[in-house]
């Protein structure tokens, strides 16, 4: 069975471009760009992993983090605009998007590994 994703972003292109990109490495990919939307589908336990985009403000960030976590341990990846970017709290990575780090997070994170320092990922 393919490991299923949550990627949730405000900016629809980057969200569709995300979208793409995981499916062609073969995961089941569930995006939305809708805040709404994203809180009830967090409350699905079928999810393996939550990738926040970066276009998320910080306060709705941790309001969809938190209702994540009262349905699903999986990992979060919060993607951030830049490396000043405050760390949210409740997300097990915080990564700047660059596409090729991101999908060697994704990977480690979806194997279990307890940290990525190598895709310049940082953890809290």
């Amino acid at each position: 069975m393919r490991p299923r994703i949550l990627s949730v972003s405000y900016d629809q292109s980057l969200l569709r471009t995300r979208h793409m990109l995981l499916e062609a490495q073969s995961y089941d990919v569930v995006s939305c760009a809708s805040f709404e939307e994203s809180l009830e589908l967090s409350r699905q336990h079928n999810f393996d992993l939550f990738v926040l985009g970066h276009s998320i403000p910080t306060a709705d960030k941790q309001r969809l983090i938190d209702n994540f976590r009262r349905y699903c341990a999986a990992p979060v990846i919060s993607l951030r605009r830049y490396a000043g970017d405050e760390f949210i709290s409740g997300a097990d990575y915080h990564v700047e998007p660059e596409p090729e780090s991101l999908l060697r997070l994704i990977h480690e994170a979806l194997r279990g590994k307890s940290h990525a320092r190598g895709s310049g990922a940082q953890t809290q």
